[in-house]
């Protein structure tokens, strides 16, 4: 895992000019990789590349970056692994085009492939996370491409004649021909859905590469270029529909099984330190499972709790860690030390980020770096396997409420609304020994909100975009702003899928995931120069998944049932069978008590209209409403609140 960075100066440049810009750049990025870097540069061509290297495979000089091919026509830079470059070295061998191997790193593995295959037909032979940038000297050419699944970050933007490109916005923001002003549209954006889409990014001119993308960018037109798809998700979506998976569910969980058994075996390859984040749930824990079953040794575990009911997964984790055999390690945090971590949030994330989870996500990141450099994790098995409850709502919620007369919905809102979320959370908790199991939900006061919001709606992907959205009119409250089109509201660019909750599956897997999820664990645990790897996107893993019938991923009122048989088989289902909680913090009660001070002096009316980005009446509104317990609206003013903090920030650095 490393950071990348580099730029291309159409006019050339001086090599001493050139290095030391592109240094500067790659500064900003030491966290990513504090155990190397490298430099590289052409004067005529004006290109020059950096890379910021957390050594994994390789340790040796042979693995350093920027990397020159063995004909030294291409160099790469480079950020992620290549989980079968071993495989991709035997076959080059078998057909006569393997180099004189220098070393056993996957950098000069994915160069010999690109001299002997191209690009294109190198990343769809790779299994792996990556963000890479190659130039190639002869042709004056530069590619930038990112994984299929998007778990590694790659941005890039033109300022006048000079193509910026790196791991993390400050890298880019490190060179001295940036310059960008706030998207607005991109900020609206960010209060729907917690985060700034891709393409998008804060700042109006600079683009995200989208997951499975390429950019090709030639001498000749380069700021024509644009980027392009070599792995559609949407493709999978279709070919697995049409290719069902026809066995019984004993074969489908023995088919899973194996699958996700191989894709954790190829990603326990390493040659530090190496342990996995287990939190009790069904992913992780079938994750950690599946892991112990290969390892001769005990697998090192990590996971860490809040000691606050409804916020604490510790005790679930330590139970199967136990069971497994587990070298388990938990961290107890206090209140205190997740305060501690909100004012580094802006520079971790480098563009405002509103997921609330990137506090817990950073402090268990801290606590397993002390002892491991890579860590396994179990995201994308609730997109993959139907483990939202909002998929289940699909069918539970939605299908049964359209049949409703209008009446009845006005109706069955305004009763969801006599309570507030709390008063509703305490009458749960009376009437939970009478309810039935499935019925035993965390924070039942929110959900009872989100019902009554969703009740008038007309549509199923209506009822998607709701529930997706943090502010339902953010252009409303942004000023200015007019929202861009992305994913979820361009229904030219849907997969048909003929089923609600698939296709809500696949939506979030293509914007939930990538720009939520993965850019939550990656700048977390980079923070910490810590490599996470996501064994459940392999896209082996995928195709399988998208080849499995509905009803072996819901069944009966239940998510992810197929990935529940295999966990079966290894964990006891008395330790992993509870209501999903996700990786969350009490933000609600932090907001009226520890934060209340520092959250009144960003949501400040006259510090909104003096900033101009924010018309303050909705916004003032809800923090008095939060204030009062009338309604629970952490989620919305946490996501105004990364944005206040960001920009206070963006300018105290830019003085």
């Amino acid at each position: 895992m490393c950071g990348l960075a580099g730029f291309w100066q159409l006019r050339g440049g001086s090599r001493d000019v050139l290095l030391r810009q592109v240094q500067a750049m790659s500064d900003r990025l030491i966290h990513r990789g504090p155990d190397d870097q490298g430099e590289w540069c052409d004067e005529a061509a004006g290109i020059a590349l950096a890379q910021r290297r957390l050594a994994i495979l390789d340790l040796s000089a042979a693995g350093h970056q920027p990397m020159l091919s063995a004909c030294r026509r291409h160099v790469l830079v480079f950020n992620g692994e290549i989980y079968n470059h071993l495989d991709l070295r035997r076959q080059l061998q078998a057909q006569g085009a393997a180099p004189a191997w220098r070393g056993h790193s996957d950098t000069e593995t994915l160069l010999a492939c690109f001299v002997a295959w191209g690009m294109e037909r190198t990343l769809r032979a790779c299994t792996g996370m990556f963000a890479l940038a190659l130039w190639d000297r002869q042709q004056r050419t530069l590619t930038l491409a990112r994984d299929r699944m998007g778990e590694k970050p790659l941005y890039y933007a033109w300022q006048g004649d000079t193509l910026l490109f790196g791991s993390e916005l400050k890298a880019l923001k490190a060179h001295a021909s940036f310059g960008a002003e706030v998207d607005r549209g991109a900020l609206a954006l960010l209060l729907r859905h917690d985060c700034v889409p891709a393409p998008y990014s804060i700042y109006r001119g600079v683009s995200k590469l989208r997951p499975g993308h390429l950019l090709h960018v030639d001498a000749l037109s380069p700021q024509s270029a644009e980027p392009e798809a070599y792995w559609r998700y949407n493709d999978v979506v279709s070919a697995g529909l049409a290719d069902p998976f026809h066995g019984s569910d004993a074969e489908a969980a023995d088919a899973l099984e194996q699958r996700l058994g191989a894709s954790i075996a190829a990603q326990m390859l390493a040659d530090v330190p190496l342990g996995a984040f287990l939190s009790g749930g069904i992913d992780s824990s079938t994750v950690v499972a599946l892991m112990q079953a290969r390892s001769s040794r005990p697998v090192k575990t990590f996971t860490m709790g809040f000691g606050e009911a409804g916020y604490d997964e510790a005790a679930h984790a330590r139970a199967v860690a136990a069971h497994l055999g587990t070298e388990h390690t938990d961290l107890r945090v206090s209140p205190d030390d997740a305060l501690a971590v909100i004012p580094n949030l802006p520079s971790i994330f480098c563009e405002p980020f509103g997921d609330s989870s990137q506090i817990p996500t950073f402090l268990v990141s801290e606590l397993t770096r002390r002892e491991v450099t890579v860590a396994l994790s179990g995201d994308g098995g609730d997109e993959l396997f139907g483990g939202y409850n909002r998929y289940l709502g699909a069918r539970r919620t939605w299908e049964r409420m359209r049949r409703l007369p209008a009446l009845a919905r006005r109706a069955g809102t305004g009763f969801l609304r006599t309570m507030p979320p709390d008063a509703w959370n305490r009458w749960f908790e009376r009437i939970r020994p009478l309810l039935p199991r499935r019925w035993h939900l965390a924070t039942p006061g929110d959900k009872a909100q989100k019902l009554a919001e969703v009740l008038s709606l007309s549509s199923g992907d209506a009822f998607f975009l709701h529930l997706a959205s943090q502010w339902q009119h953010p252009e409303s409250v942004v000023m200015g702003a007019h929202e861009p089109a992305t994913l979820l509201t361009d229904p030219g660019a849907w997969p048909d899928t003929g089923h609600l909750a698939q296709w809500m599956m696949a939506m979030d897997a293509q914007s939930y995931l990538p720009d939520d999820i993965l850019v939550k664990v990656d700048r977390a645990a980079m923070a910490n120069s810590l490599e996470t790897r996501v064994p459940m996107l392999d896209h082996r893993v995928v195709e399988l998944a998208w080849r499995l019938p509905p009803q072996q991923k819901i069944r009966d009122g239940e998510g992810k049932w197929l990935l529940r048989q295999v966990l079966y088989r290894h964990v006891p289902r008395a330790l992993v069978e509870r209501p999903k909680m996700g990786f969350a913090i009490p933000l609600d009660s932090w907001l009226r008590g520890p934060l209340r001070d520092w959250a009144e002096a960003l949501l400040d009316e006259r510090r909104l209209r003096h900033e101009g980005y924010f018309h303050p009446a909705p916004i003032r509104q809800k923090w008095q409403e939060h204030l009062g317990g009338r309604h629970n609206w952490q989620y919305p003013l946490w996501t105004v609140l990364m944005f206040q903090a960001w920009l206070q920030e963006t300018r105290r650095t830019s003085l």
